[in-house]
């Protein structure tokens, strides 16, 4: 499992990769709903499958804290359909 550093304050999640790069999401709280606004992967590790590692990093972290999600990032919108075992975080409208 990758590190992951949670910065409630500045409303971002940094994911460690490998050779010292890190990946981040960025997230606005509405109560119980965490609108995840962007994400990036660092250029050097793009197309790699990075952003799948990252997801995989962050949803857990979501899931534990209690949250739902929802995909103002159009990355994590289409992380969210093509795997339907994370459904059950994605907020209601």
């Amino acid at each position: 499992m990758n590190e992951i550093i949670h910065d409630a304050e500045r409303g971002e999640f940094r994911v460690r990769l490998e050779l010292g790069f890190e990946a981040l999401v960025r997230y606005q709280l509405e109560g119980n709903v965490m609108a995840i606004t962007s994400t990036r992967v660092p250029d050097e590790l793009q197309g790699k499958g990075y952003g799948k590692v990252m997801m995989e990093t962050v949803l857990p972290e979501i899931e534990q804290m209690g949250l739902t999600v929802r995909p103002v990032c159009s990355y994590v919108e289409h992380y969210l359909n093509r795997h339907p075992q994370w459904a059950h975080l994605v907020a209601k409208p």
